[in-house]
């Protein structure tokens, strides 16, 4: 199996207005209705959503992802997220490469991105990277009670012939009473992850992200803010063949952050590993009347004859306003 083709798709089209009324249909992604299920469990400090089982067939023209059923749910009370991790395994428990999972993408179609204005909020989700996200003590992003929120997954389906392919995505909740300083999502990248500005996408650049050329290549972005806020946690996404990516301040030239993944030799894609996600009980402040910038590098092989596409792309969890203290250096993830 390709892992360089496996394309999560968490900034795209599934942020579209339609989407969250529940009648967008992507054309790429056919929905197994007859044989899944999705189930919410809350349990202590924990929701817990679990997708499948479902049978992963192979053979599929084109790279598609086998996509559930959306499903919409909502919390009985006031809940904070303090953080969340996915799994992909099989109805046995036996855990399953990260590359059977296509995305999975948590949706509030009840409040508005900040990020995208017009857009329901993308507040969490995972892609290939799966990686776990954990908020600076203290820190959370509030689900209200009775909001429909609303879960899109899809499983890759290249995968090898698989029966009974399931998958979790389990959000930490702060203890009820635990006093918790309420921050907004933010989603940035190189590509554009607004689905209204998707007409305004180059030629090389499609939902499954932007071409990637043989050899290094480095693409940006210019970046505004619509909104001051102090950034405590970056969760970065990628795919197969990223070296880096970076938010950079270009009016105070400064970088602010700079991501670099754990590949295989050949470029595959491994993990972000701890110490590459960005948590930071300080943080660091973005501005609307600043200019910034996205950046990633990817390297795809010469003698390769696969087509890649990337992504470089953050979801900035941040409080209103600038940061309390002011950081002497830029906030780099070494």
């Amino acid at each position: 199996m390709n892992r360089a083709l496996l394309l999560t798709g968490l900034l795209l089209t599934l942020t579209s207005p339609a989407f969250a009324a529940g009648s967008h249909d992507h054309h790429s992604v056919p929905t197994l209705n007859n044989q899944t299920t999705t189930n919410v469990t809350i349990e202590g400090n924990t929701v817990t959503l679990t997708f499948g089982p479902i049978d992963l067939p192979s053979g599929h023209d084109g790279e598609l992802a086998a996509s559930m059923p959306k499903h919409i749910f909502s919390l009985p009370q006031d809940m904070y997220m303090t953080g969340y991790r996915s799994a992909v395994f099989t109805k046995e428990g036996k855990p399953l490469p990260q590359n059977y999972l296509h995305h999975i993408l948590m949706m509030n179609n009840e409040k508005e991105s900040v990020s995208c204005p017009g857009e329901p909020l993308f507040f969490a989700g995972a892609g290939l990277e799966m990686t776990e996200a954990k908020f600076p003590k203290g820190y959370g992003v509030k689900l209200a009670k009775g909001r429909k929120l609303m879960s899109v997954v899809a499983f890759y389906h290249k995968a090898p012939p698989t029966k009974d392919v399931m998958a979790t995505f389990t959000m930490e909740m702060a203890p009820a009473g635990t006093p918790i300083k309420e921050m907004d999502v933010y989603q940035v990248g190189v590509n554009i992850v607004c689905y209204s500005k998707f007409g305004q996408r180059g030629a090389d650049q499609t939902d499954e992200g932007i071409e990637i050329k043989p050899g290094v290549q480095t693409l940006s972005a210019p970046l505004k803010f619509l909104m001051d806020g102090c950034v405590k946690f970056a969760y970065p996404h990628g795919h197969d063949e990223l070296l880096l990516i970076a938010l950079e301040d270009k009016t105070d030239n400064k970088t602010l952050l700079r991501t670099v993944p754990d590949v295989a030799i050949d470029g595959t894609f491994l993990s972000f590993q701890p110490h590459q996600v960005f948590r930071d009980d300080n943080g660091f402040t973005v501005k609307k009347d600043k200019n910034y910038e996205m950046v990633m590098v990817y390297h795809h092989p010469l003698h390769s004859p696969t087509v890649q596409h990337g992504m470089g792309n953050y979801l900035l969890y941040m409080t209103p306003g600038a940061c309390e203290t002011p950081r002497v250096s830029a906030s780099v993830a070494q």
